[in-house]
């Protein structure tokens, strides 16, 4: 079973992966993201090099799940993943126009054919000021420029993504971590387990009781 975790940028996604990781016995893969040479200079100017950014993400990504995806899978009976390929279009509808943007999906659209889809997507939910707590309090060096406007649109494309839920190739799970503080409390963290277990019918999960 192949479950992958989604949201904004300082959601929380790999710290997720890492804590259900003991739950499921699972693989684990984890996004590179601090090889990309151009990811610092990106957020200092966004339209001088968000086609190099994107171009360098994409083809990671794309090595990254088609060299790894099935070999964990055929060592574990389960895997999680803190990403999905497809996020990298949310990122390149937002940062690349005109023929860059073109170009762009012309290659996304080869690759894509050769990428495993999971069999569910969590997707994180938080607001903008937590997010921005978050990203603050990892204090990673490249991080420091990030403007709240563009994390405003990555939350906003994000949602855009997931209204269309019918049309992705998985089902998708939400997970409100304003609500929910499992790294704090082993209960709440084994509800979200639950809740991926119940969403999957992978026993054992406690079935959730109707509302009276």
């Amino acid at each position: 079973m192949y479950i992958a975790i989604e949201g904004v940028i300082g959601v929380g996604k790999t710290t997720l992966a890492r804590l259900l990781q003991p739950s499921f016995k699972s693989g684990l893969l984890l996004e590179i993201f601090e090889e990309n040479p151009f990811l610092s200079d990106f957020y200092a100017d966004r339209a001088r090099y968000a086609f190099q950014t994107q171009i360098f993400f994409l083809l990671s990504r794309y090595r990254q799940q088609n060299n790894n995806v099935p070999r964990l899978l055929a060592e574990n009976e389960d895997l999680i993943s803190d990403y999905t390929f497809e996020k990298d279009t949310i990122f390149a509808n937002i940062n690349l126009h005109g023929d860059e943007l073109t170009m762009y999906h012309r290659v996304h659209e080869a690759l894509a054919e050769k990428v495993p889809t999971p069999d569910l997507l969590v997707y994180l939910r938080a607001s903008l000021d937590t997010i921005l707590q978050r990203i603050a309090l990892r204090d990673r060096a490249y991080e420091r420029q990030i403007e709240r406007d563009y994390l405003q649109q990555l939350s906003d494309a994000y949602e855009e993504f997931l209204s269309h839920a019918s049309r992705l190739p998985f089902p998708v799970l939400t997970i409100d971590t304003e609500t929910s503080d499992y790294i704090r409390s082993a209960e709440e963290l084994k509800d979200v387990e639950n809740r991926i277990r119940q969403a999957l019918q992978l026993s054992p999960f406690q079935p959730t009781l109707p509302i009276t």
